[in-house]
């Protein structure tokens, strides 16, 4: 059993007494417990898995030390994915109206190798809801619990005009693509989407991430232009059932995912094995052309070597004849 896990493992004992694994999701990561007992004794021991090429996992412990119109936050970094991974602390104070999505925080990018980051300028006597976010290159893992804390100030410290940030503080708001959508066409499925609403950085990209069947999501393209709204997706299998995502990408900062949308590929026709975009040649013709290609080189190589062949036929004959008159000259 997977120790700390209350739900099902997904995982099976093979008859040699082995622990398998089929699929591997990112969520089997951690520690595994095997129990053997008879009327006489239990035993158990313990092993690590560790799953590689996976968006990181929630940092954990994060705590809050409220300070003079600041807050100090920190935590214990989770597991990578096998990549590296950076962080970033997110935070909004509570008002009266519902709470905000995590796109519409202030997001404060922290210094490669450190587990805190000062969060300077609050204002005094306010809650504030904080969160940390860890990203590598394959996405973000999921936000951390959200902590509250009030930064302390003293009585009478105006509060109509904060301080200036400090320059290294760098806040950006960058929201979801939005309404994406999935179409069937004879050649795959279009998706189409519009970009993000909100950005205060430049956009350089999309990734597209996808699932099969409610399994763990992937990573299908991360270098859309950010100046495409729509990609072509073939290669899906038949009758599977699949959920497509979008991200955003602004600089070293990585959106929350968009709206999903379902496609199911139910008594449908395969779609062509290679994923492509609208613009490349469908793979019948590549496969003319490359063909041709390779026609025409093996017939120019093979048009060259007979014509070598030839020629040295050619000049043998011609010495032979020449020594043959120089014979009958000499008698």
């Amino acid at each position: 059993v997977q120790v700390g896990s209350a739900g099902k493992s997904g995982a099976q004992v093979d008859g040699n007494s082995s622990l398998v694994f089929r699929p591997l999701v990112k969520e089997q990561h951690g520690v595994w417990e095997c129990t053997a007992t008879n009327p006489v004794a239990s035993v158990s021991t313990a092993t690590s898995v560790h799953v590689l090429g996976t968006s990181p996992h929630a940092v954990t412990n994060v705590s809050v030390l409220p300070l003079l119109l600041a807050a100090n936050i920190s935590w214990e970094p989770g597991f990578d994915g096998g990549y590296f991974q950076r962080f970033s602390v997110w935070y909004t104070p509570l008002v009266k109206h519902p709470p905000r999505a995590h796109h519409d925080w202030v997001s404060l990018s922290v210094p490669v190798g450190a587990q805190h980051l000062l969060v300077e300028n609050l204002q005094p006597d306010m809650s504030y809801q904080f969160s940390v976010l860890a990203q590598n290159k394959l996405g973000s893992g999921p936000f951390s619990q959200i902590v509250t804390s009030v930064p302390r100030g003293k009585r009478g410290t105006p509060t109509t005009v904060p301080p200036e940030p400090p320059a290294m503080t760098v806040r950006v708001f960058l929201s979801p693509p939005q309404a994406l959508t999935a179409n069937e066409t004879v050649r795959g499925v279009l998706l189409q989407w519009e970009p993000p609403a909100q950005f205060s950085v430049a956009l350089s990209g999309y990734a597209l991430e996808l699932r099969q069947d409610k399994g763990g999501w992937e990573v299908l393209d991360r270098s859309i232009p950010s100046t495409k709204t729509q990609v072509l997706v073939p290669g899906l299998i038949k009758d599977a059932f699949y959920e497509f995502r979008l991200v955003a990408f602004a600089g070293s900062y990585i959106s929350d995912p968009s709206n999903t949308v379902n496609v199911s590929t139910a008594g449908m026709e395969v779609y062509p094995s290679r994923t492509q975009l609208p613009e490349l040649l469908p793979q019948p013709v590549l496969a003319g052309v490359i063909g041709g290609i390779c026609f025409l080189s093996v017939a120019v190589i093979f048009s060259t070597v007979a014509a070598c062949i030839m020629n040295r036929r050619r000049a043998a004959r011609l010495r032979k004849r020449r020594q043959g008159r120089s014979q009958l000259d000499g008698r």
